[in-house]
């Protein structure tokens, strides 16, 4: 019970107030003792940022990022691949034609019967014995082997010419690396490495959020649990009033009408602990939520005291709070991603240069007529390709241009927007340290309108609706500390977050 409270009434009023409160502590101490934990802030953030679904997104979001980067890094770097094959086909490859290889498998007769008819052209026509000689030597001829010396020759060239390409196999080892296309690789490179950075900015982001809306649920439980507490005091108050009324009835010194009054009163307290208690339950269960627990369990948190009169009210560097806000980093980067975009659309513009390497085998071997065998060769080479007419590539740069110019009127507005945050923050925070101040002095006259009415009312110079009265100002200063101080706790991480810090 609230000190102001001792010596306030008379000896049985202050003996069932102490015994409500006393009970109702013992209650609480059993249930903490039993089974509930005690959970600081800091707990509430371990738990939060272990069980948050999307801090964990965010994290594999990094690591991906980080991968990609490599990715990136691996383009500007020597390739080697290997590939094979294997083909089976019905037909073999003809290097030669029917008709040609007809020619060559009986080229020896054809050469034989030209030559006959030539001797006979030429020596026919001589006199006498032209024909006799001719036909002497075509004798002769026809005795030879000539024409079948060169019809073995002509099978031989045909036979050679034979490919048995119907069971190919090829392998290929090859080195490609990339020499200069138009400065794309190294763009995709910085532009991996900023949104690796971007990725680890939301992660940051999301961490804060999520501790921001811990922050949120831990001191709506414990605002929510001081108000219960004051309800609890206020209706202990009433009902001790209420008694003494009954008494004062009793003894035809107070009306049936005064007793209503306080029965009224005490019915709205009852009502009032009853919405505190179920609000608390809320409030823990919306907290339980945040820091991943099951929305049933039980647990009481850190009463943390606030000294708000200490704390020293940062100066305001515009400066240094957009150097510092993580929206402002992230523009930053999404600006030089820009960038590195009209890079990027400027290179399909641009030449592409790329060297080659690598050894090649195959069977059938293609260098030694075709042998069912297998052989190989080295081979290195430089491929070019010069864009000229690409209409579309020039549009795709103007397009980035436009989106860099974007990301520049999105910093302008940011940092408008920034300004005016921070501002709006810090006007808060002012505004719930002159509510702190204004509702401690409430607090002090309340409490003193309080004791001098409890005095009156003994002394049967007011009456209850006056004490009632003096009761209600009292739980109004001190609902109005609570929150001026729960307000001031929050406008300091607010601050906090708006500076960047």
């Amino acid at each position: 019970m609230h000190p102001v409270f001792k010596g306030l009434y008379n000896s049985e009023m202050r003996n069932k107030a102490i015994i409500f409160t006393l009970l109702t502590a013992v209650s609480g101490l059993w249930s903490v003792a039993g089974s509930q934990e005690v959970l600081t802030l800091q707990e509430c953030h371990r738990r939060a940022l272990e069980a948050n679904k999307g801090i964990k997104m965010s994290e594999e979001k990094v690591a991906e990022m980080e991968a990609m980067k490599k990715v990136a890094l691996w383009q500007m770097l020597p390739k080697l691949t290997a590939n094979g094959v294997y083909t089976w086909m019905q037909k073999s490859t003809e290097l030669l034609s029917d008709d040609q290889k007809e020619h060559l498998n009986h080229m020896g007769d054809g050469i034989e019967a030209d030559i006959a008819a030539s001797i006979q052209e030429n020596m026919g026509g001589l006199p006498i014995i032209g024909d006799a000689i001719a036909n002497a030597l075509i004798n002769a001829l026809s005795g030879t082997s000539l024409a079948g010396y060169i019809n073995n020759a002509g099978h031989s060239i045909v036979d050679a010419l034979e490919t048995d390409t119907r069971n190919v196999t090829a392998a290929t080892v090859t080195l490609t690396q990339p020499i200069y296309l138009g400065g794309k690789l190294m763009a995709m490179y910085k532009t991996a490495g900023l949104l690796a950075e971007l990725s680890g900015l939301e992660y940051d982001k999301k961490r804060e959020e999520t501790l921001i809306g811990v922050d949120e649920a831990y001191w709506t439980v414990v605002s929510v649990k001081h108000k219960k507490e004051l309800a609890e005091q206020y209706a202990a108050l009433l009902d001790t009033l209420n008694s003494h009324v009954e008494e004062m009835m009793r003894a035809e010194v107070a009306t049936k009408g005064d007793l209503t009054k306080v029965r009224v009163k005490l019915n709205e307290a009852q009502m009032s602990l009853t919405k505190a208690s179920n609000g608390l339950v809320l409030a823990k269960m919306l907290l339980a939520q945040r820091c991943g627990m099951p929305l049933d369990s039980e647990f009481e948190v850190e009463d943390t005291p606030t000294n708000p009169t200490n704390m020293t009210k940062p100066t305001i560097n515009m400066n240094s709070v957009w150097e510092n806000r993580k929206e402002m980093k992230m523009l930053r980067i999404s600006d030089s991603v820009a960038q590195n975009a009209v890079v990027i659309a400027r290179s399909t513009l641009l030449p592409n240069v790329v060297v080659t390497g690598g050894y090649l085998v195959s069977n059938p071997n293609l260098f030694n007529g075709f042998q069912n065998e297998f052989a190989g060769t080295f081979t290195a080479g430089v491929a070019v390709n010069i864009p000229i007419l690409h209409p579309g590539g020039f549009y795709a740069l103007k397009a980035a241009k436009h989106k860099r110019q974007e990301v520049a009127y999105q910093m302008e507005e940011a940092k408008e927007m920034i300004e005016l945050q921070v501002n709006k923050v810090k006007f808060e925070l002012d505004l719930a340290y002159k509510k702190l101040e204004q509702a401690h002095s409430d607090l002090e006259n309340a409490e003193e309108n309080l004791k001098l009415a409890d005095e009156s009312f003994a002394a049967g110079m007011c009456s209850s609706s006056d004490l009632m009265a003096a009761q209600t100002a009292w739980l109004k200063a001190e609902s109005e500390v609570i929150d001026a101080e729960i307000e001031i706790e929050m406008g300091k991480r607010y601050l906090k977050q708006a500076m960047g810090e």
